[in-house]
């Protein structure tokens, strides 16, 4: 995840503005498998909606990411969350993600960065009291943590 923000960031019309902590969090959707990874970012970019969506899976197949069952082990996942309150859809992309309010994954990491962010009738932070967070653990201090590098990166999320 943090090669793939840093990948993002290199780019001319993309610019990581504000990262989260990492997040330990229990697999969701198919539940025996390791526990996941999590993370939300904001960005700056001159891409629409559904050029993001775009990069998001050509970031994700330049790291191998691939889709052998729905919600099973990846490598990478990249989910297009909100394009600056703007409501955008097409047969690949639904904005805003019409599921964010459901995940503790997504909404807990999201509330480092956009608690006052509305998802429907509430705000990040009110879906955050919501939602169940059992399991759901920082394994980071910061949203430094991509910007780190190897060894580094290592100590700080154990």
């Amino acid at each position: 995840m943090a090669a793939a923000l840093r990948l993002i960031d290199a780019r001319a019309d993309t610019r990581v503005v504000v990262v989260s902590r990492l997040y330990r969090t229990p697999p969701w959707g198919k539940t025996d498998q390791p526990f996941f990874f999590n993370a939300c970012a904001a960005i700056e970019t001159t891409l629409g909606p559904r050029e993001v969506l775009d990069l998001c899976l050509e970031t994700e197949r330049a790291f191998k990411r691939e889709r052998r069952e729905r919600w099973g082990p990846r490598t990478l996942d990249l989910d297009v969350l909100d394009y600056d309150g703007m409501p955008y859809e097409d047969a690949a992309l639904t904005l805003p993600h019409p599921r964010v309010s459901e995940r503790a994954f997504v909404i807990v990491p999201l509330a480092d960065i956009a608690p006052d962010l509305r998802f429907g009738e509430c705000t990040v932070t009110e879906w955050v009291a919501r939602v169940d967070r059992d399991g759901i653990e920082p394994a980071s201090e910061d949203g430094a943590w991509w910007r780190e590098t190897g060894e580094a990166l290592a100590a700080s999320t154990r």
